[in-house]
Protein backbone atom coordinates (compact mmCIF):
# COMPACT_ATOMS: atom_id res chain seq x y z
CA UNK A 1 0.00 0.00 0.00
CA UNK A 2 1.56 3.67 -0.78
CA UNK A 3 2.49 5.36 2.05
CA UNK A 4 1.03 8.68 3.20
CA UNK A 5 -3.47 8.33 2.70
CA UNK A 6 -4.72 9.61 5.84
CA UNK A 7 -8.74 9.77 7.17
CA UNK A 8 -8.55 13.20 6.64
CA UNK A 9 -7.55 13.03 2.95
CA UNK A 10 -10.43 10.90 2.65
CA UNK A 11 -13.07 12.22 4.28
CA UNK A 12 -11.95 15.81 2.31
CA UNK A 13 -11.90 13.77 -0.64
CA UNK A 14 -15.70 12.29 -0.09
CA UNK A 15 -17.04 15.84 1.13
CA UNK A 16 -15.81 17.19 -2.28
CA UNK A 17 -17.76 14.69 -4.24
CA UNK A 18 -20.84 14.85 -2.36
CA UNK A 19 -20.33 19.05 -2.86
CA UNK A 20 -20.24 18.44 -6.81
CA UNK A 21 -23.22 15.68 -6.54
CA UNK A 22 -21.02 12.77 -7.06
CA UNK A 23 -21.38 9.59 -5.38
CA UNK A 24 -18.26 8.85 -3.40
CA UNK A 25 -17.09 5.39 -4.75
CA UNK A 26 -13.75 3.71 -3.84
CA UNK A 27 -12.80 4.23 -7.51
CA UNK A 28 -13.10 8.20 -7.46
CA UNK A 29 -11.59 8.47 -3.95
CA UNK A 30 -8.45 6.64 -5.16
CA UNK A 31 -8.63 8.68 -8.70
CA UNK A 32 -8.99 12.02 -6.45
CA UNK A 33 -6.39 10.84 -4.01
CA UNK A 34 -3.92 9.75 -6.64
CA UNK A 35 -3.12 6.75 -4.39
CA UNK A 36 -4.45 4.26 -1.52
CA UNK A 37 -5.45 0.45 -1.77
CA UNK A 38 -9.40 -0.12 -2.37
CA UNK A 39 -8.98 -2.30 1.39
CA UNK A 40 -7.43 1.01 2.88
CA UNK A 41 -10.22 3.52 1.25
CA UNK A 42 -13.38 1.48 1.67
CA UNK A 43 -11.96 1.07 5.49
CA UNK A 44 -12.00 4.83 5.61
CA UNK A 45 -14.86 5.77 3.32
CA UNK A 46 -17.23 3.48 6.03
CA UNK A 47 -15.47 5.60 9.13
CA UNK A 48 -16.69 8.73 6.77
CA UNK A 49 -19.88 7.54 6.48
CA UNK A 50 -20.28 7.08 10.34
CA UNK A 51 -19.50 10.78 11.18
CA UNK A 52 -21.39 12.09 8.38
CA UNK A 53 -24.80 12.07 10.35
CA UNK A 54 -22.74 12.97 13.55
CA UNK A 55 -21.43 15.93 11.81
CA UNK A 56 -24.95 17.36 10.13
CA UNK A 57 -26.06 17.29 13.80
CA UNK A 58 -23.35 20.02 15.39
CA UNK A 59 -24.35 22.10 11.96
CA UNK A 60 -27.66 21.97 13.60
CA UNK A 61 -27.01 23.02 16.49
CA UNK A 62 -24.97 26.39 15.50
CA UNK A 63 -25.28 29.25 17.42
CA UNK A 64 -26.76 32.45 16.81
CA UNK A 65 -28.37 31.19 13.45
CA UNK A 66 -32.15 32.39 12.66
CA UNK A 67 -34.38 29.93 13.36
CA UNK A 68 -35.95 30.13 10.10
CA UNK A 69 -31.95 30.02 8.54
CA UNK A 70 -31.42 27.06 10.75
CA UNK A 71 -34.86 25.33 9.71
CA UNK A 72 -33.72 25.41 6.02
CA UNK A 73 -30.10 24.75 6.39
CA UNK A 74 -31.42 21.55 8.14
CA UNK A 75 -33.96 20.88 5.72
CA UNK A 76 -31.00 21.21 3.19
CA UNK A 77 -29.10 18.82 5.36
CA UNK A 78 -31.16 16.47 5.86
CA UNK A 79 -31.59 16.64 1.45
CA UNK A 80 -27.89 16.25 1.26
CA UNK A 81 -27.93 13.51 4.17
CA UNK A 82 -30.65 11.23 2.54
CA UNK A 83 -28.92 11.83 -1.07
CA UNK A 84 -25.46 10.66 0.69
CA UNK A 85 -27.65 7.91 1.94
CA UNK A 86 -28.75 6.95 -1.24
CA UNK A 87 -25.54 7.76 -2.47
CA UNK A 88 -23.71 5.53 0.13
CA UNK A 89 -25.94 2.69 -0.32
CA UNK A 90 -25.43 2.60 -4.13
CA UNK A 91 -21.76 3.00 -3.58
CA UNK A 92 -21.80 0.54 -0.65
CA UNK A 93 -23.51 -2.14 -3.02
CA UNK A 94 -21.07 -1.27 -5.76
CA UNK A 95 -18.15 -1.97 -3.43
CA UNK A 96 -20.09 -5.34 -2.25
CA UNK A 97 -19.81 -5.87 -5.82
CA UNK A 98 -16.42 -5.11 -6.76
CA UNK A 99 -15.43 -6.63 -3.44
CA UNK A 100 -17.54 -9.83 -4.90
CA UNK A 101 -15.35 -9.51 -7.83
CA UNK A 102 -12.40 -9.22 -6.59
CA UNK A 103 -12.72 -12.17 -4.40
CA UNK A 104 -13.59 -14.48 -6.90
CA UNK A 105 -10.91 -12.93 -8.79
CA UNK A 106 -8.35 -13.82 -5.69
CA UNK A 107 -9.98 -17.48 -5.71
CA UNK A 108 -9.44 -17.99 -9.37
CA UNK A 109 -6.01 -16.55 -8.96
CA UNK A 110 -5.62 -18.32 -5.72
CA UNK A 111 -6.95 -21.56 -7.99
CA UNK A 112 -4.29 -20.89 -10.48
CA UNK A 113 -1.48 -20.64 -8.13
CA UNK A 114 -2.27 -23.64 -6.29
CA UNK A 115 -1.98 -25.17 -9.25
CA UNK A 116 0.93 -23.59 -10.64
CA UNK A 117 2.44 -24.48 -7.22
CA UNK A 118 1.40 -27.87 -7.63
CA UNK A 119 3.25 -28.18 -10.65
CA UNK A 120 6.41 -26.23 -9.62
CA UNK A 121 6.38 -28.94 -7.14
CA UNK A 122 5.67 -31.96 -9.32
CA UNK A 123 8.73 -29.87 -11.46
CA UNK A 124 10.95 -30.01 -8.34
CA UNK A 125 10.36 -33.83 -7.66
CA UNK A 126 11.40 -34.13 -12.00
CA UNK A 127 14.29 -32.12 -11.25
CA UNK A 128 15.21 -34.28 -8.25
CA UNK A 129 14.81 -37.32 -9.70
CA UNK A 130 16.81 -36.08 -13.16
CA UNK A 131 19.52 -34.55 -11.11
CA UNK A 132 20.30 -37.86 -8.96
CA UNK A 133 20.26 -39.26 -12.08
CA UNK A 134 22.62 -36.70 -13.48
CA UNK A 135 24.89 -37.65 -10.62
CA UNK A 136 24.80 -41.53 -11.33
CA UNK A 137 25.54 -40.78 -14.87
CA UNK A 138 28.09 -38.19 -13.47
CA UNK A 139 29.84 -40.32 -11.23
CA UNK A 140 29.78 -43.52 -14.25
CA UNK A 141 31.80 -40.72 -16.60
CA UNK A 142 34.17 -39.96 -13.72
CA UNK A 143 35.15 -43.71 -13.81
CA UNK A 144 35.15 -44.05 -17.58
CA UNK A 145 37.18 -40.57 -17.21
CA UNK A 146 39.34 -42.64 -14.48
CA UNK A 147 39.41 -45.67 -16.82
CA UNK A 148 40.46 -43.55 -19.78
CA UNK A 149 43.01 -41.74 -18.01
CA UNK A 150 44.84 -44.77 -17.02
CA UNK A 151 45.15 -46.13 -20.49
CA UNK A 152 46.18 -43.02 -21.49
CA UNK A 153 49.04 -43.14 -19.17
CA UNK A 154 49.99 -46.70 -20.26
CA UNK A 155 49.57 -45.90 -23.65
CA UNK A 156 52.05 -42.72 -23.28
CA UNK A 157 54.26 -44.95 -21.18
CA UNK A 158 54.33 -47.82 -24.21
CA UNK A 159 55.20 -45.48 -26.58
CA UNK A 160 57.95 -43.67 -24.56
CA UNK A 161 59.18 -47.36 -24.46
CA UNK A 162 58.70 -48.42 -28.13
CA UNK A 163 60.39 -45.06 -28.72
CA UNK A 164 63.50 -45.99 -26.81
CA UNK A 165 63.68 -49.28 -28.98
CA UNK A 166 62.71 -47.12 -32.74
CA UNK A 167 65.83 -44.80 -31.57
CA UNK A 168 67.94 -48.00 -30.97
CA UNK A 169 67.06 -49.37 -33.89
CA UNK A 170 67.36 -46.73 -35.72
CA UNK A 171 70.98 -46.37 -34.83
CA UNK A 172 71.70 -50.00 -35.42
CA UNK A 173 69.87 -49.47 -39.02
CA UNK A 174 72.36 -45.81 -40.14
CA UNK A 175 75.16 -48.34 -38.65
CA UNK A 176 74.27 -51.22 -41.01
CA UNK A 177 73.48 -48.69 -43.53
CA UNK A 178 77.23 -47.93 -43.62
CA UNK A 179 78.59 -51.11 -43.56
CA UNK A 180 75.98 -52.12 -46.49
CA UNK A 181 77.76 -48.83 -48.01
CA UNK A 182 81.09 -49.95 -47.47
CA UNK A 183 80.11 -53.14 -48.60
CA UNK A 184 78.66 -52.02 -51.85
CA UNK A 185 81.87 -49.61 -52.91
CA UNK A 186 84.23 -53.08 -52.57
CA UNK A 187 81.69 -54.97 -54.70
CA UNK A 188 82.28 -52.41 -57.22
CA UNK A 189 85.57 -51.68 -57.03
CA UNK A 190 86.05 -55.65 -57.31
CA UNK A 191 83.53 -55.86 -60.38
CA UNK A 192 85.35 -53.07 -62.05
CA UNK A 193 88.47 -54.76 -61.20
CA UNK A 194 87.09 -58.08 -62.49
CA UNK A 195 86.17 -56.23 -65.80
CA UNK A 196 89.35 -54.41 -66.50
CA UNK A 197 91.29 -57.70 -65.86
CA UNK A 198 88.49 -59.49 -68.65
CA UNK A 199 89.04 -56.30 -70.87
CA UNK A 200 92.83 -57.09 -70.28
CA UNK A 201 92.78 -60.67 -70.55
CA UNK A 202 90.56 -60.32 -74.00
CA UNK A 203 92.57 -58.01 -75.44
CA UNK A 204 95.69 -60.45 -74.70
CA UNK A 205 94.01 -63.01 -75.95
CA UNK A 206 93.36 -60.68 -79.48
CA UNK A 207 96.78 -60.16 -79.75
CA UNK A 208 97.93 -63.69 -78.68
CA UNK A 209 95.18 -64.85 -81.45
CA UNK A 210 96.65 -62.75 -84.09
CA UNK A 211 100.23 -63.33 -83.30
CA UNK A 212 99.35 -66.97 -83.31
CA UNK A 213 98.23 -66.52 -86.91
CA UNK A 214 101.29 -64.73 -88.09
CA UNK A 215 103.60 -67.42 -86.25
CA UNK A 216 101.69 -70.03 -87.45
CA UNK A 217 102.26 -68.95 -91.18
CA UNK A 218 105.67 -67.93 -90.46
CA UNK A 219 106.59 -70.75 -87.67
CA UNK A 220 105.06 -74.28 -88.26
CA UNK A 221 107.71 -76.03 -85.72
CA UNK A 222 105.93 -73.28 -82.46
CA UNK A 223 102.31 -74.28 -83.39
CA UNK A 224 102.13 -76.53 -80.43
CA UNK A 225 103.65 -74.39 -78.09
CA UNK A 226 101.59 -71.81 -79.05
CA UNK A 227 98.46 -73.76 -78.67
CA UNK A 228 99.86 -74.39 -75.85
CA UNK A 229 100.25 -70.91 -74.35
CA UNK A 230 96.91 -70.11 -76.04
CA UNK A 231 95.67 -73.14 -73.81
CA UNK A 232 96.99 -71.32 -70.93
CA UNK A 233 95.22 -67.82 -71.51
CA UNK A 234 92.27 -69.24 -71.93
CA UNK A 235 92.23 -70.75 -68.41
CA UNK A 236 93.42 -66.96 -67.23
CA UNK A 237 90.23 -66.19 -68.83
CA UNK A 238 87.91 -68.63 -67.04
CA UNK A 239 89.63 -68.02 -64.32
CA UNK A 240 89.21 -64.45 -64.60
CA UNK A 241 85.48 -65.30 -65.56
CA UNK A 242 84.85 -67.58 -62.25
CA UNK A 243 86.27 -64.43 -60.38
CA UNK A 244 83.99 -62.08 -61.90
CA UNK A 245 80.84 -64.92 -61.01
CA UNK A 246 82.41 -65.23 -57.87
CA UNK A 247 82.01 -61.80 -57.38
CA UNK A 248 78.27 -60.89 -58.40
CA UNK A 249 77.27 -64.26 -56.03
CA UNK A 250 79.17 -62.11 -53.15
CA UNK A 251 77.06 -58.95 -54.30
CA UNK A 252 73.67 -61.29 -54.50
CA UNK A 253 74.41 -62.61 -51.01
CA UNK A 254 74.76 -59.20 -49.88
CA UNK A 255 71.66 -58.12 -51.32
CA UNK A 256 69.88 -61.54 -50.03
CA UNK A 257 71.08 -60.29 -46.61
CA UNK A 258 69.93 -56.27 -47.25
CA UNK A 259 66.22 -57.52 -47.93
CA UNK A 260 66.36 -59.96 -45.09
CA UNK A 261 67.50 -57.16 -42.79
CA UNK A 262 64.62 -55.00 -44.23
CA UNK A 263 61.94 -57.56 -43.58
CA UNK A 264 62.66 -58.40 -40.01
CA UNK A 265 63.86 -54.70 -38.95
CA UNK A 266 65.40 -56.81 -36.60
CA UNK A 267 69.17 -55.96 -37.51
CA UNK A 268 72.33 -57.74 -35.89
CA UNK A 269 75.57 -57.41 -37.11
CA UNK A 270 76.49 -60.55 -36.16
CA UNK A 271 74.16 -62.41 -37.93
CA UNK A 272 74.99 -60.00 -41.11
CA UNK A 273 78.93 -60.86 -40.95
CA UNK A 274 77.86 -64.97 -40.84
CA UNK A 275 74.86 -64.51 -43.66
CA UNK A 276 78.09 -62.89 -45.83
CA UNK A 277 80.61 -65.34 -44.70
CA UNK A 278 78.50 -67.74 -45.73
CA UNK A 279 77.61 -66.53 -48.92
CA UNK A 280 81.23 -66.05 -49.68
CA UNK A 281 82.10 -69.61 -48.88
CA UNK A 282 78.85 -70.95 -50.74
CA UNK A 283 80.26 -68.80 -53.85
CA UNK A 284 83.47 -70.43 -53.39
CA UNK A 285 82.31 -73.33 -53.39
CA UNK A 286 80.59 -73.21 -56.71
CA UNK A 287 83.89 -71.29 -58.09
CA UNK A 288 85.89 -74.41 -56.97
CA UNK A 289 83.19 -76.68 -58.62
CA UNK A 290 83.27 -75.02 -61.80
CA UNK A 291 86.74 -75.08 -62.32
CA UNK A 292 88.13 -77.90 -64.68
Amino acid sequence: MPKGITQEQVNAAADALVAAGEKPTVEKIREALGTGSPNTVTRMLEVWRGTLAQRLQEAMTLPDVPTEVGQAFVEVWRIAVTHAATLAREALAEDQNALFAAQTSLTQERKLWEIALAEAQANVAESTVQRAQADTQLRERQILVDQLEAQRTDLLQQRDRLQGQLDTQHAELQTLRVELATQQDHVRTVEDRTHQQIDQARQENKALQQRLERERREHGKQVAQLTAKHEELRKVARTAEQTAAHHAGHVAALEATVAQWRESREPAKRTTHTVTKRAVKSTGTRSRRRKP
